[in-house]
């Protein structure tokens, strides 16, 4: 939805297009500032990105096949036991 946006907001305005869609403007700036400034997501949001190219290795290096629960175990930094392929 904020790429929708960004790619309208020249042509409409943010506010016009927000009272279309299911989006407060003030979420769409506050997407904005987070975006521009990773500093201000949450603890939680920095720790899932930092995350993300491990979960991708362990998914690909098992075919693709893993669901959640075998991906979580095989991330070392879960604190669960390495799950080897099958």
């Amino acid at each position: 939805m904020v790429s929708f946006i960004d790619a309208h907001r020249g042509k409409h305005g943010v506010e016009p297009i927000c009272k279309v869609l299911p989006i407060a403007p003030s979420t769409y700036y506050d997407h904005l500032s987070k975006r521009a400034d990773p500093a201000r997501r949450s603890a939680r949001a920095r720790r899932d990105a930092a995350l993300r190219p491990e979960i991708r290795r362990v998914f690909d290096e098992n075919w693709q096949v893993y669901g959640v629960r075998k991906v979580t175990a095989g991330c070392p930094d879960s604190g669960g036991p390495p799950v080897e392929p099958s």
